[in-house]
């Protein structure tokens, strides 16, 4: 493995960490008043298209932390959706 894909892999994984203590309590707690619904869509959507990018460039840290966070962050909107 390159540098290059250290970075990446590194990169990934710490912001897919970040990402999941908050999703954690948003499934425990079924609170989603603090949630934007805007942000988190647009969020979601940006995440979605970092997917694709990475699976367009065959990216493997970037496919498998957005699909990750594209994961968690479409289970967080639809209880945005589900509980307002």
């Amino acid at each position: 493995m390159e540098s290059i894909d250290w970075i990446g892999s590194a990169a990934a994984c710490l912001t897919t960490a970040s990402f999941v203590p908050q999703a954690w309590h948003t499934f425990r707690s079924r609170d989603v008043s603090g949630i934007s619904l805007t942000m988190y869509s647009l969020f979601t959507l940006g995440v979605a298209l970092w997917l694709v990018y990475g699976i367009l460039l065959l990216a493997w840290p970037i496919i498998i932390a957005n699909v990750i966070t594209t994961s968690l962050a479409l289970m967080i909107l639809m209880m945005k959706l589900k509980y307002r």
